[in-house]
Parts: C-alpha cells; sequence; structure tokens
C-alpha cells in the first residue's frame, strides 16, 4: 500500500467522528433528552479514559518487567514513568488553568459594564474575529474535541506505525475499528451543547469535527514516517488527563440537569458504545 493511500484511510477513520456531531443541531431539546445525551457523552468519555489510562500505562508496566527480568534499563521505566506522569498531569492541570483564565477574562469583561464589553466585541470583529466569544458549553464542547484530538492521535501513530513496519492487513483493521470508534464519539463532543439546548451551528461542527477527528490523519502522516514509543506514550497521556478534566465538568452538568435514574442509564450506554466498537478491534485479531 502506497503512502497516499495509508494517509487517506487515517483521514477516513478519523472523520467518521463527523457522524455523531449533526446531534448538536437539535432544537430544543427535551429537559429528559438533554440530560440523557449528555449521560451518554459522559459514558463514552470514560471508556476512553479507562482505554488510554489502560494502554499508556502498559508501556510503563512492561518497561518495569524488563528492567526486573535484566532484560531492560531501569533508565527506560524511569524516562516511561516520567513521561506517563507528565502527559497525564500536562493534559488535567493544563486545562484546569486555562479554565480558570477564560473565567478571569470573562469577571472582567464583566466587572466594566456592557459598554466595554460592546467594546470588546468591536476590537475582536476589527482583528478578524481571532478572539471569538464561546458559550461555556461551546468552551467545553471544544475542550472535549481537543481531548478526542490527542487521543485520535495516538490512534492515528498506531495506524501509520503499522503500515511503516509493512503490517498492510493489520494496519486497515485499525482503520475500521477506530472509523467505527470514532463515530461514536462525535455525540461525546456535542452533549455539552444539548445539555445547555444551544443549537450548533455548521460552522462549529465542522470546527470541533476537524479538531477531534484531523489528528487521526495527522498522527498516520507522522507515524508512517517513523516508529517512535515515546511519543505514542506522551500523546495517550496527554489524552487520558484531558478526558479526565472533561469528565468532571460533564458530571456537573448532569448534576444540574437531574434525572440521576437516566443519567446510569446514559452512561451505561455510552460505555455499551464505547466498549462494543472496541469488541469490533478484538474480534479481528488486533
Amino acid at each position: 500500500m502506497s503512502t497516499p493511500e495509508l494517509v487517506g484511510l487515517g483521514a477516513v477513520a478519523g472523520f467518521t467522528i463527523y457522524l455523531g456531531l449533526p446531534l448538536g443541531r437539535l432544537r430544543n431539546p427535551a429537559p429528559r433528552a438533554q440530560a440523557f445525551l449528555n449521560a451518554v457523552a459522559i459514558g463514552i468519555l470514560v471508556f476512553l479514559l479507562v482505554e488510554t489510562l489502560g494502554k499508556s500505562n502498559d508501556y510503563v508496566e512492561h518497561a518495569l518487567d524488563a528492567a526486573n527480568r535484566g532484560a531492560g534499563s531501569w533508565w527506560r521505566f524511569v524516562a516511561y514513568a516520567a513521561i506517563f506522569a507528565s502527559g497525564v498531569g500536562l493534559g488535567l492541570l493544563g486545562l484546569v488553568h486555562y479554565d480558570s483564565w477564560i473565567g478571569g477574562r470573562r469577571r472582567r469583561r464583566a466587572s466594566f459594564g456592557p459598554g466595554a464589553m460592546a467594546v470588546g466585541e468591536l476590537e475582536r470583529e476589527a482583528a478578524g474575529g481571532g478572539a471569538r466569544q464561546w458559550s461555556q458549553a461551546q468552551q467545553l464542547a471544544l475542550l472535549i474535541a481537543l481531548g478526542i484530538g490527542l487521543h485520535n492521535f495516538a490512534e492515528g501513530l498506531a495506524i501509520g506505525q503499522s503500515g511503516a513496519r509493512g503490517e498492510i492487513g493489520f494496519a486497515v483493521m485499525l482503520v475500521i475499528g477506530f472509523g467505527l470508534h470514532n463515530a461514536t464519539e462525535g455525540f461525546g463532543i456535542v452533549g455539552p451543547l444539548t445539555a445547555a439546548s444551544e443549537r450548533a451551528t455548521w460552522g462549529f461542527l465542522g470546527l470541533v469535527g476537524l479538531i477531534g477527528g484531523g489528528p487521526t490523519f495527522l498522527g498516520t502522516i507522522v507515524g508512517q514516517s517513523f516508529v517512535n514509543n515515546e511519543l505514542f506514550l506522551a500523546f495517550l497521556a496527554l489524552a487520558a488527563g484531558s478526558i479526565l478534566y472533561v469528565v468532571v465538568q460533564l458530571v456537573r452538568v448532569a448534576n444540574k440537569l437531574g434525572h440521576a435514574e437516566l443519567l446510569m442509564w446514559g452512561v451505561f450506554a455510552g460505555l455499551v458504545l464505547g466498549f462494543g466498537t472496541d469488541y469490533v478491534l478484538v474480534a479481528a485479531g488486533v
């Protein structure tokens, strides 16, 4: 298989995320539908959290086992453990500080009154819209897309590295499995929007789809060029930290929406979707 063909398959695997995004166009969903879709998003992201933490920790444990048996270096284990811890910490705490910074800017603008906010809007328009104001639900959707994007970059690395090793059949099965799996991730991204009764524009859905799905394409390009376990581990750990932060935020939204029993059914449905698509890979021997 040629490089363009492999990269094209990586793009297909990533951009199936758009299949779930049109749910963000729902008009005024009923409160129970809002709560359920938000809960499904939580379930999908909990699955991704378990998957990314497990895969990244596998690298650390294998390095520890090799060092114990004298087949590997203790320094390699220390390095992998440090990458793992740093990635999770950066993904989690980095978003905490980013959210605090955004909240601080919003409070400062509000303290100057509506006139100052109007001037700020005009300044942003004059600058070409580079500092566009997002609602809290949109910001959370963007953060979810970012966390999923980091995870999908690692998936793209796996596709590309399989191709680089000449394991074409394995690479194709990864594309099929990841493509099915990514189709469910669109639900996770738009969950905060439906919970807030916000109808996303097609432009916004295009943006979050690009952030969440595009990295699979980029990861395939990078992975096809060279094989690097440390890079793979770093992006998995970053993704785990980012997803953990978002899960906590979505749980807060769920508490505000109520419907405790429906919340658990939605989380269960999200877990079923996540693990179900993952079983496709297992059944294929991937």
